[in-house]
């Protein structure tokens, strides 16, 4: 697996989880529990990871979806 993206953003990590799902991408979404731990503080970023087979198409729906948000 490899990190595809580390961030705070609630509204980026379900976006990109729907989007991902909707082209048949498992991710697994690592550090959730430190991030509440951390008292919504965002001190502690969430780690999206997808399979290695995947990184390519997964780092297009993220630049696809990052360019939207502009």
């Amino acid at each position: 697996m490899r990190e595809l993206v580390r961030t705070n953003d609630p509204v980026l990590i379900s976006a990109l989880l729907a989007h991902l799902r909707a082209e048949t991408i498992e991710a697994v979404v690592l550090d959730t529990h430190a991030s509440v731990l951390d008292g919504s503080i965002s001190a502690v970023p969430r780690r999206i990871m997808v399979g290695d087979e995947d990184f390519v198409r997964a780092q297009d729906i993220l630049r696809a979806i990052e360019k939207a948000a502009r």
